[in-house]
């Protein structure tokens, strides 16, 4: 090959071959290697899918093959990868997903394409003892830097996008650095679209039905003992939107999530109890509203007043954003578009 080998002064990095449209990239560790291309190399299909370019495994070395802008993508997603595994991390195919988002997403910040190294993929990340959950979307990341700088953060946008997620694993993290003394978790009892009928049991036992995927989040954050123990102790509080009037919640983590299904009067009500030394999340999506006819969503007309306002972070999540099946995307896609459509022809109606 005719191109300039370029060779990292540290052994953490690949050693690198390239020319204007062609890259090869030796990893030092064998054992990292198999695992960073995948199973039959699927991590590097999916390259090829996602990216649009050529990418061929020999050995412990892959050769990339496109233009000068996707094979520069291809080469800081593995990159960053390949320092996963050296850290003790596992590469799964939802990681390349997130690698590939953000390694497109850089070139925004970026100066245009040269043969040089561009900088490396930083991704924000939130640590419990338990686990670490690293953002794989652009919207995650800014998501997981405005819980760490705002005292109030709207997460809004589709399922499956991570926003609940996100807002528990930061709350765990919080209780575990002593940054706050307690977990409040709250959502508004709506059903969707569905009679749930007379619950049984103590209150807990009534309203578990709706928090059960911030229950799913708290256990994956923290040991099921632990959890177990924190919510008998108050530490973890669930407790249904109601409850929350006349209080002042202080030195605690609030998630109110399924935002959508709150009336103004019960948004305005549950924004106004933040108290010293609080982190507010607020979580919903504003397009699966299960209010009455008629009845406007408290989370809709808050996105709205406060827009702007000095501490409070909006972060808006997109279709594109989803992380789970990929096909869960272009089903909120396909949805969305219809109700764009709809809206714009009764707008033409009236």
């Amino acid at each position: 090959m005719n191109g300039q080998e370029l060779v990292s002064s540290s052994p953490r990095h690949p050693r690198i071959a390239s020319d204007a449209n062609h890259f090869v990239l030796t990893f030092e560790n064998n054992r990292f290697a198999s695992e960073l291309f995948g199973q039959f190399d699927q991590n590097l299909k999916l390259l090829e899918e996602r990216l649009n370019i050529d990418a061929r495994a020999r050995g412990n070395s892959v050769v990339i093959t496109g233009d000068i802008v996707t094979t520069n993508q291809a080469r800081r997603t593995l990159d960053y990868l390949y320092e996963k595994l050296q850290k003790g991390g596992s590469v799964e195919r939802s990681d390349v997903e997130g690698a590939i988002r953000m390694a497109v997403a850089a070139d925004d910040q970026l100066s245009l394409p040269t043969l040089e190294r561009k900088a490396k993929l930083t991704m924000a990340q939130v640590s419990t003892r338990k686990k670490t959950i690293i953002a794989r979307t652009p919207t995650q990341d800014a998501y997981i830097r405005a819980l760490e700088r705002s005292e109030m953060v709207f997460g809004v946008g589709p399922a499956g996008t991570g926003k609940t997620y996100l807002a528990v694993a930061h709350a765990a993290q919080l209780l575990e650095r002593g940054a706050v003394e307690k977990i409040i978790l709250s959502r508004p009892a709506v059903e969707a679209g569905e009679r749930l009928g007379f619950l049984p049991g103590d209150m807990k036992e009534k309203v578990d039905p709706y928090l059960r995927p911030l229950y799913d989040a708290l256990y994956d954050m923290m040991p099921a003992d632990k959890v177990d123990r924190a919510i008998t102790a108050g530490v973890i509080e669930i407790a249904p939107l109601a409850f929350m009037r006349g209080r002042t919640l202080a030195n605690a983590a609030v998630i109110l999530d399924e935002a959508q299904n709150t009336t103004s009067m019960q948004m305005k009500m549950f924004l106004t109890r933040l108290g010293e030394n609080s982190r507010m999340i607020i979580t919903g999506d504003p397009s699966q509203v299960d209010l009455p006819r008629g009845v406007k969503s408290g989370l809709v007309e808050a996105l709205q007043l406060l827009n702007g306002v000095e501490g409070i972070s909006i972060v808006r999540f997109r279709d594109t954003d989803v992380v789970r099946h990929p096909l869960v995307g272009r089903i909120v896609k396909a949805y969305d578009s219809t109700y764009i459509a709809e809206a714009e022809d009764a707008s033409r109606q009236d």
